[in-house]
């Protein structure tokens, strides 16, 4: 695939842009309320800017674009959701908390192979990944050109020998690639909210295929919360019951793990002594994952009705 620049409006555009947005977004989430908060679009300098304007403001803009406040990047496709977080000075930190809940899969598999990611947004647990999992090879697989363009503006790692961006759709890749994955990590979101091509017994079932014995598979659940019940019940039902499904805390979204082993049966003392281990190398909070694994686990959550009353609650 050819590589492409983010090019960038004319200045007095951009401030245009920001402007406009400052004033029709009147949100706590509005990404343009701090002064110094700076605009990169994937735009020529001849762009109309009033078109840019409303379809941006009425959500119809196709493009992912960059919010900058000199501290944090974000990537976005709609003015109230982040998609994506960088610390600027940190670039390899994650820092949205259900970033930090998927990495949660090295409880149960701490040395992968092989680690496919499904949607790479801004390539936080992409690049986190290929900094602290060394022996590891990384494929990405992104469906949207455009959000591949904007990869050296969040300082994701070339193509390398172990470390690779396809565009593809996910569900096409998983269903045609042969590779043996051992851990699936996927957050696959755009302006609509979770692919729907992900969103199926099909697809979970050519991930479960992929996966090695010790395979764990992940997924992001993010927006309505109606919309998890058939999906809880088809990854249920695929990996015969070993499925968590574990809240992130004042972020409303929920992290899916899933098991490719049938027979595996948690040893909670050993994983809590995992757990400390794994906090002393990543700085991440996986005692507390273990406690909400373990949580989950003693309420014997066999029904998916059950499961789904639970988030309901929350």
């Amino acid at each position: 695939m050819k590589r492409v620049s983010a090019a960038s409006l004319k200045t007095q555009q951009v401030r245009a842009i920001e402007g406009a947005l400052r004033r029709a977004l009147r949100t706590e989430s509005n990404p343009f309320s701090a002064d110094v908060s700076q605009l990169k679009l994937l735009e020529t300098e001849s762009a109309p800017l009033p078109d840019i304007v409303e379809r941006m403001l009425n959500r119809t803009y196709c493009k992912p674009y960059i919010v900058d406040d000199g501290i944090l990047r974000y990537l976005h496709f709609d003015p109230t959701y982040v998609q994506s977080a960088m610390r600027i000075d940190e670039p390899d930190v994650l820092d949205l908390r259900y970033t930090k809940k998927m990495m949660g899969f090295l409880l149960f598999n701490s040395s992968p192979r092989q680690v496919t990611i499904l949607g790479l947004g801004g390539g936080s647990l992409a690049k986190f990944c290929y900094r602290h999992l060394p022996n590891a090879r990384i494929t990405v697989v992104e469906i949207d050109p455009n959000v591949i363009a904007l990869r050296d503006h969040f300082l994701i790692p070339t193509d390398n020998a172990r470390f690779s961006i396809v565009c593809d759709d996910a569900a096409h890749f998983v269903a045609q690639d042969e590779t043996p994955v051992d851990t699936f990590l996927v957050d696959t979101f755009d302006a609509h909210g979770l692919a729907k091509s992900v969103a199926t017994q099909s697809f979970f079932r050519a991930a479960r295929d992929r996966m090695s014995k010790s395979g764990v598979f992940v997924m992001n659940l993010a927006g309505s919360k109606e919309k998890y019940s058939s999906l809880i019940a088809d990854a249920r039902l695929v990996f015969e019951g070993q499925v968590w499904v574990i809240p992130v805390s004042d972020d409303g979204n929920y992290i899916l793990f899933a098991l490719a082993d049938i027979r595996y049966q948690p040893n909670w003392h050993h994983m809590r002594d995992t757990a400390r281990a794994l906090r002393a190398i990543y700085h991440l909070d996986f005692p507390t994952l273990v406690k909400l694994f373990f949580r989950f686990s003693r309420r014997e959550l066999r029904s998916t009705a059950f499961i789904f009353n639970q988030l309901m609650q929350r």
